[in-house]
């Protein structure tokens, strides 16, 4: 008796369907059958339209704003997907919300990051790919493997097309300092980086620029822009320690509280983000990259049992 190999499939929540259909345009397939809508007390009410039984599912789902709304979304496809008996569910969440939450800072501190981990796990995802982690350690919260994904090769890629001379990288701060080193390594640059602290949430005060910007073009390279404060007093600080130029790019445009204003009155004159967190229409000096090619790469080398680290050598 001859037995069918289980077939890849791949679908969308709402958060993000124009990537979803990118990476599925990518790996020659279609996009999965889905029914989402909301009853009428904003329930959600999701059903699959196409048999996944014995399939492996990726389902792909930022955790983008409304956060709860599209978290809970992720939860109940994953749990429709397990009940539908599908071989393996990974979850490719491009975008994984709460990641700013990964200890406690103070006392009496929820670990929501950890919380996050607990419920798609629970839920029935076997897998969890994502982009920039805003901290690894976030990968030790789940039993299940995560594929955690540099995004620096597509800003390489877009840096390099300037041959701009006398670059540096620039981490916004201590944290981001590994993320940033594999970026100036890319393209051939010196590392600086800014001493800043946070008196509060998403408020950040610049102490000192540490590396030398002088008469440099100043790449400020992050993983996050949620209100864009920090970003542009970091760019104030670069201006003010000798910085001819600052170029701004992060993985994950948030784009809160009037971040985009911030941004176009600000020293920065160009910043490049990724379409982890879709927007449907931003100003001139923004440019939005995609991270389809990444995504449908990786896929595709999980499906064949390929390495993936090898994206990033």
């Amino acid at each position: 008796m001859a037995f069918f190999r289980n077939e890849l499939k791949i679908f969308s929540g709402s958060a993000n369907i124009p990537l979803a259909k990118k990476i599925v345009d990518y790996l020659g397939l279609e996009i999965g059958c889905v029914e989402l809508g909301r009853y009428a007390d904003g329930e959600i009410n999701f059903r699959i339209g196409e048999t996944v039984r014995g399939h492996d599912v990726f389902i792909v789902q930022s955790t983008s704003p409304p956060v709860n709304e599209h978290l809970m979304e992720l939860l109940i496809m994953i749990d429709a997907f397990k009940r539908a008996s599908a071989r393996t569910i990974a979850v490719v969440m491009p975008y994984y919300g709460y990641a700013r939450q990964d200890r406690k800072a103070r006392g009496r501190d929820p670990i929501s990051a950890k919380l996050v981990a607990n419920l798609l796990t629970v839920a029935g995802a076997d897998r969890i790919i994502t982009i920039d982690l805003h901290a690894e350690q976030i990968q030790g919260f789940f039993d299940i493997p995560v594929d955690n994904l540099w995004s620096f090769p597509v800003f390489v890629e877009k840096i390099k097309e300037f041959n701009y001379k006398d670059l540096v990288v620039v981490s916004p701060d201590v944290g981001g300092v590994k993320r940033a080193r594999k970026f100036a390594e890319k393209i051939g640059a010196p590392l600086a980086i800014l001493d800043k602290r946070r008196p509060k949430d998403n408020v950040a005060e610049i102490m000192n620029v540490i590396g030398d910007v002088e008469g440099k073009v100043a790449v400020l390279f992050d993983d996050i822009i949620d209100t864009a404060r920090s970003l542009v007093e970091g760019a104030k600080a670069l201006i003010k320690a000798g910085a001819v130029k600052i170029i701004a790019a992060a993985t994950h445009g948030i784009l809160s509280d009037g971040a985009t204003e911030r941004i176009m009155n600000s020293p920065i004159e160009k910043l490049y983000i990724t379409d982890t967190i879709y927007h449907n229409k931003l100003p001139e000096k923004f440019e939005v990259l995609s991270v389809y090619k990444l995504l449908g790469e990786t896929i595709m080398r999980i499906r064949k049992n390929l390495s993936v680290s090898v994206l990033f050598r």
